[in-house]
């Protein structure tokens, strides 16, 4: 039988506060919330009482407990590398907000460093865990599009009111493609495969803030002519939108990535049988999350695939950036 895993949270931001703490604790056979620890002694007391378990004031302390398995990071994007390192290095399987890091080198390294120790490192892509993205393959899969021939995927939402955002500041990893553009390059992997590079790329960047606010790229197979092209960014009006075009129908998804867990989620199918729409039941997929994070972490599941998808994912990430300074 697998063994209930100690996980610490180390953090106190909101994603982690609205909906994966709350996962967590809604799994007592899996996961069993050890603590919280923040670099504000009043936050974590705040989420420790909250959450009825050990409050831990400074990140160092919380990776000083050995009965600690396994580490919740929803830091900002540049505080990823440090505390992942610091994490695997104390025997931590580790769950990190997307994106993993900030740059190829580190995702390799962290990658490396995480392999040698057969630990588990994954980012928090949850809506690869909703099963409208299961329907959505599945809809594939059976020939109701026919071939597959472009893939459409947009996500950006309008200014942030908060001027001081961490989304807006180059030193705490801020920018669009990191926060936004993941979405729909993970997306992009997950239905057209780990074969796809950048062939083009532009990113918009506020002079003001120095992060770029808002891009455009293609992605394309090395096998093959299919595309996908990506919209991203948070100057934008919102869309959270994929669409899967084939050579005899089409696929409309809203809300690919945001999802609520208590939402009925819809897919639209065009065909020559006309059009029809889906509804899959809502879920929560922050815990079907967890529930594949526990399986890793008890062998039940390969990790190889995690390391490899990670990879893939930030030389994407690095060939937008690359492809758009080429302009």
């Amino acid at each position: 039988m697998s063994k209930v895993i100690n996980i610490g949270v180390i953090g106190c931001a909101n994603i982690a506060d609205k909906y994966v703490i709350p996962a967590i604790q809604s799994m007592p056979d899996e996961f069993n919330l050890f603590a919280v620890c923040s670099r504000s002694a009043e936050k974590s007391e705040v989420y420790a009482k909250k959450y009825e378990t050990l409050g831990i004031v400074g990140y160092e302390q919380l990776l000083l407990i050995e009965d600690i398995d396994a580490v919740y990071i929803p830091l900002p994007n540049s505080m990823h590398h440090e505390w992942i390192k610091k994490s695997l290095l104390k025997g931590k399987h580790v769950l990190v907000e997307k994106s993993l890091a900030c740059s190829l080198g580190q995702v390799e390294s962290l990658t490396s460093l995480a392999k040698s120790k057969g630990l588990v490192l994954i980012e928090n892509f949850q809506f690869r865990f909703h099963p409208q993205l299961k329907v959505i393959k599945e809809l594939i899969t059976s020939g109701e599009i026919g071939a597959i021939r472009n893939l459409r995927s947009s996500f950006g939402f309008p200014p942030f009111l908060d001027e001081d955002n961490i989304r807006y500041s180059k030193e705490l990893g801020g920018g669009a493609l990191l926060d936004a553009g993941a979405y729909p390059i993970k997306v992009s992997q997950e239905l057209l495969g780990e074969d796809l590079f950048v062939d083009s790329a532009t990113l918009s960047y506020c002079g003001e803030k120095q992060v770029d606010i808002w891009g455009n790229a293609q992605l394309k197979s090395e096998t093959g002519d299919v595309v996908s092209q990506i919209s991203f960014g948070f100057d934008n009006f919102y869309q959270c939108s994929l669409e899967i075009w084939g050579s005899k129908g089409v696929i409309r998804a809203g809300r690919i990535f945001t999802c609520p867990p208590s939402t009925n989620a819809t897919i639209e199918l065009c065909n020559e049988n006309g059009k029809k729409v889906l509804t899959v039941n809502a879920e929560n997929h922050f815990e079907n999350m967890l529930q594949y994070f526990y399986k890793l972490i008890n062998k039940v599941l390969p990790v190889e695939v995690e390391y490899t998808s990670s990879i893939h994912q930030s030389k994407l990430i690095s060939g937008v950036y690359k492809k758009s300074y080429e302009k």
